[in-house]
Formats: structure tokens, C-alpha cells, sequence
């Protein structure tokens, strides 16, 4: 079809349609996105177009920058240490276990390998802080810990992603030195464009900060970078504005989950090859375990460094080795940028896919915190009326 509204019909009807499915089963609408995407792209013919591109683009850098602005910085400050601890070896060990398994064994090229590292180093913000808030588990300190070990794990894949595939020269000194000043100015900034203009119809404060992404997006890109580093960085620093202003980020949220990352993840979608995935089978189980074995590795004596039960340690594991959002981000970019082929990106992104699912299942089924299992019906109902009226990540 070259009828430019038949084609956004058909990709926002998908999307509905996973909205749906996903309100009826209960998974997050990102997995069935993606799902849908692999059906419409191996069977359906969908193809994308450069606004769709466009479009898709911005959703992982706004969903990056969300990620980013879910971060309570007051108590990531409070669980600093066992955060940092948790969350960096949480990062480091899938990153460095997947990247020498896909290059001394399954023989990719270290590039490739790369990309496999950090894309399968991830752990899913918008996956956890869902599975916290329909626990109750957010409102106690083993949630937030959890949380907070999330953002330093992502900061790590997003950093790793940004630096390993940028192209050192005078643009990349630009954008650094830019960034940093911008980092530095923005939130005061933002707190006065939100006190002088804020709530108005016009969204003055909704543009700004679109205008800030867009720019360090375009600098980033110009240093061949990756447009979702400055993202999450923007999103950390206006994190204590989001703290104090909620429905300015439930707004934001709309604008992105309505619109734009159903276009990412669907795009994810239709690149992945059903054929590829048949022949694959056997690489991606044993990817999957590579990604769960090294975090528990890494993560459960950690746990237990840090005074947690054995049944805490096992589900703060299980969900630290969640992944999504930025290992769909970064297999997307391998694959987009002549990283990896069809056949490395299907594995990964089904793998991605695998380690969403899996952990959290076998983390809500047999490792579910006696505080959170135990709560009254009058708490979990106030708990369930809170998520409603939150738009929460995916």
C-alpha cells in the first residue's frame, strides 16, 4: 500500500489489538507488540517507511528517557551501596559472559558479540517497576532497592552501547561538552518553564523537553552515537521534576504509549525471521542461560552479602535478569547499523523476549516476598486503585 493512512491504520490497529490482548492476559502490551510484529512482518508483508522509522526512533528514545525518570532520587540515594553493588554486577557479568560466548563459541565476530553483550546485560525497568506496583512490593525498601539496582544496571547497558559503537571525533567532543552543560542547567531550567508556563494547553513544557531530547538526540547521532545515552541521562536529571509534578509525566506517558512505542516494538517485530528463529532454537536456550546463570552468579551472593532471605535474594535475582526495553533497543541498533544480520538478531530478540517472560514468571510463582503475599485484601485493594490511576511503564 503506498496510501499513507491505510499504512498508519493498519500499524495502529495492531497496536490496539495488543492493548487488548494484553489487558486480557495479563502480560505487559510491549511483549505482545512485539509478537504481533513478528506476525505482520513474516506473514502480513508489513514494511516499515521512513516516518515509521521516524516514529519508532523517538518511542525508545522517550521510553529511555521515562526509564530514566523513574528513578526516586531520594531513595536511590538511601540504597546507594548495595544498589550500585547489585546493579553493576548485574550489568557486568551477563555483558561479559554473553559477548565471550557468542565470540569463542558461537563464533559471531567480535562486534556482533558485542552487540549480544549489551543487549542480553539488560534488566527490564518497565517489567519490574509493573511487577512492583501489582505487588505492593514499591512501597516497601526491598522494591525500591530493586529499582534503584535496575537504573544503575540500564545506565550501564546504555553507556556500553553508546561508547563501544562511537565514532571518536570532533563531534563526539561537541556533544559530550554540550551534554554536560546541559545536564548541568536543565533541571533548574525545567523547574521554571514548568512554574511560569506550566499547565497550559499548549504544553509549553512538554516541547521544551522534547526539543532537548530531539537536540542532544541530533548531536549524538552527528558523533555516531546512540540518541537513547543523552535520553536516559535527561530522564535521571529530571527525575526529581517528575517527583513533584506527576501529571506532567502522565502526559509524557500518554504521548508515548499511545503513539510511539507501539511503533518500536512492532518494528522490532516484523525484523524478526520465523524461519531463523526454527533453525535457531537451540542457540537461543542456550543464550537465555548464559543471561539468567551469570546474574544469579553474580547477584544472589550479593544478596546475601546485603543481609536478604534466600527467598529475597532469589526474587531480586529473578527480576534483575529480566530484560526488554533496552535489549530490543540495542539489537534493534545492531541490526539497523550492519552490526549483526537477521539470523543474530532474531536469536536476540527472541532471547530479549525469553528473559522477560521467564524470571518473572518463576519470581512471582515460587519466590514472591512473604510482606508482599501477605498483605491485607483492604491494601491490595488500595494498591490495585493507584496502579489504575498511574499510566505505568508498559
Amino acid at each position: 500500500m503506498d496510501n499513507i493512512w491505510f499504512i498508519a491504520s493498519a500499524w495502529i490497529g495492531i497496536a490496539l489489538l495488543a492493548s487488548l490482548i494484553s489487558l486480557r492476559i495479563g502480560i505487559s502490551v510491549a511483549l505482545v507488540e512485539i509478537f504481533l510484529g513478528v506476525i505482520a512482518g513474516n506473514y502480513l508483508h508489513f514494511q516499515t517507511t521512513p516516518w515509521i522509522d521516524f516514529l519508532a526512533s523517538f518511542g525508545s528514545v522517550l521510553l529511555t528517557f521515562l526509564a530514566g525518570a523513574e528513578i526516586d532520587p531520594q531513595s536511590f540515594r538511601k540504597h546507594l551501596k548495595p544498589s550500585l553493588a547489585i546493579g553493576s554486577i548485574s550489568f557486568l557479568f551477563p555483558f561479559l559472559g554473553a559477548l565471550a560466548f557468542a565470540f569463542f563459541v558461537a563464533h559471531w565476530d567480535l562486534r556482533a558479540a558485542e552487540i549480544a553483550g549489551v543487549a542480553l546485560s539488560t534488566t527490564s525497568v518497565a517489567v519490574v517497576y509493573a511487577v512492583m506496583v501489582e505487588t505492593g512490593l514499591n512501597e516497601t525498601e526491598l522494591g525500591k532497592l530493586i529499582l534503584a539496582a535496575c537504573f544503575v544496571t540500564d545506565f550501564g547497558t546504555v553507556l556500553a552501547l553508546g561508547v563501544l559503537f562511537a565514532n571518536f571525533n570532533l563531534w563526539m567532543i561537541v556533544f559530550l561538552v554540550v551534554m554536560v552543560v546541559v545536564l548541568w542547567k536543565l533541571q533548574t531550567i525545567t523547574r521554571w518553564v514548568v512554574s511560569t508556563w506550566g499547565g497550559r494547553v499548549s504544553e509549553v513544557e512538554v516541547k521544551f523537553l522534547f526539543l532537548v531530547l530531539f537536540f542532544l538526540g541530533g548531536l549524538a547521532t552527528a558523533a555516531n552515537s546512540e540518541a537513547v545515552l543523552p535520553a536516559y541521562l535527561i530522564g535521571l536529571v529530571i527525575a526529581g521534576v517528575f517527583v513533584r509534578d506527576k501529571v506532567l509525566v502522565y502526559r509524557i506517558r500518554s504521548i508515548a504509549f499511545a503513539l510511539l512505542t507501539p511503533f518500536f516494538f512492532i518494528k522490532a517485530g516484523t525484523y524478526v525471521s520465523i524461519p531463523a528463529l526454527l533453525v535457531s532454537w537451540v542457540l537461543i536456550l542456550v543464550l537465555l542461560a548464559v543471561k539468567i546463570g551469570t546474574k544469579f552468579v553474580g547477584i544472589w551472593p550479593l544478596t546475601r552479602a546485603f543481609n536478604m532471605s534466600p527467598r529475597e535474594g532469589n526474587y531480586t535475582t529473578l527480576l534483575m535478569s529480566t530484560g526488554l526495553t533496552f535489549g530490543s533497543i540495542a539489537a534493534l541498533y545492531g541490526l539497523t547499523h550492519g552490526i549483526i544480520n537477521q539470523v543474530q538478531y532474531t536469536v536476540l530478540i527472541t532471547v530479549v523476549i525469553g528473559s522477560a517472560v521467564v524470571p518473572t514468571f518463576i519470581a512471582q510463582t515460587w519466590f514472591l516476598p512473604r510482606r508482599s503475599a501477605a498483605l491485607s485484601a483492604e491494601t491490595k485493594s488500595e494498591l490495585e486503585a493507584r496502579a489504575e490511576e498511574d499510566v505505568v511503564l508498559e
